[in-house]
């Protein structure tokens, strides 16, 4: 990967992460004033939804840092090796944690009137798509673990060669 892709990553990735604490220390706090002002519909799912809205920001937040150490790992030209497979994980779980998260506020907003049948299946939806990208990170890591394994049969190899030689 070239220093001018890393680098413009990087870029996107800090600026995600601060949009995303631009969200938690600014828009959660104005979305909790207004769903404390729509109704004693509204009023009632307050709480658990603005829980979920904080720990899916922070499980964006996890998966970005993970990106950004993989990245470094990019550059230093190691992610070939066992400890890329802990960032890898986390990913997977931050990714699966969202999709919970998703289906979670569905069932929460379901009851009652006061969100649209509609809008609960749209959430659905969104919890199916984060769980599919949690199983492709999941299929990558196993792409990953065939390619550590590759590299390491090609050192072993070279080594073997350089005794030869």
């Amino acid at each position: 990967m070239g220093k001018l892709t890393v680098l413009a990553l990087r870029i996107v990735l800090a600026l995600v992460l601060a949009g995303s604490l631009f969200v938690q220390l600014v828009m959660v706090p104005l979305l909790s004033t207004d769903l404390g002002e729509a109704g004693p519909e509204v009023s009632a799912v307050r709480v658990p939804l603005l829980v979920i809205v904080v720990l899916g920001i922070a499980t964006v937040q996890l998966t970005l840092v993970c990106v950004w150490r993989l990245l470094s790992m990019v550059r230093r030209g190691t992610v070939f090796s066992q400890a890329a497979f802990r960032w890898v994980d986390i990913i997977v779980a931050a990714v699966a944690a969202a999709a919970l998260l998703m289906f979670t506020m569905g069932v929460v907003l379901a009851p009652g009137e006061a969100v649209a049948p509609g809008v609960v299946l749209l959430i659905g939806g969104a919890g199916l798509l984060i769980a599919c990208v949690a199983l492709i990170v999941l299929v990558l890591r196993m792409l990953l673990a065939q390619a550590v394994d590759r590299d390491a049969q090609a050192a072993k190899l070279q080594a073997e060669l350089d005794e030869v030689v």
